[in-house]
């Protein structure tokens, strides 16, 4: 279950951030409150996951999770453009994440 709280909180983490960048500098009232409770769910939400799994982890996957799926949002939504080294940087950190899940003792399964 530590996985679903988990990816729920990417989620709302990755909701809040692209309402973020809607929300032009906070000058917008629904996209701001979206980024509010978004990341109000998400700590929450990662909250519950520390239950079970060390921070450091926790942390590395939400973080690099949500990184990826920003990148990805912003080149679909807002059309904004990412270069080689910025393309090999993220497919890194989706590495990172791999080895942590597939082959470290510290992360629970």
């Amino acid at each position: 279950m530590h996985y679903v709280y988990l990816l729920l909180a990417i989620l709302a983490e990755t909701i809040g951030t692209t309402a973020l960048q809607a929300s032009q500098q906070f000058t917008r009232p629904l996209p701001s409150a979206i980024v509010v409770v978004g990341y109000g769910i998400s700590f929450y939400l990662m909250a519950l996951a520390l239950r079970v799994m060390p921070v450091g982890i926790v942390y590395a996957i939400w973080s690099g999770l949500g990184i990826v799926f920003i990148a990805g949002i912003g080149f679909l939504v807002f059309n904004q453009r990412l270069d080689l080294p910025a393309v090999i940087g993220i497919g890194l950190i989706l590495s990172g994440i791999l080895v942590i899940h597939l082959f470290s003792g510290s992360a629970t399964h």
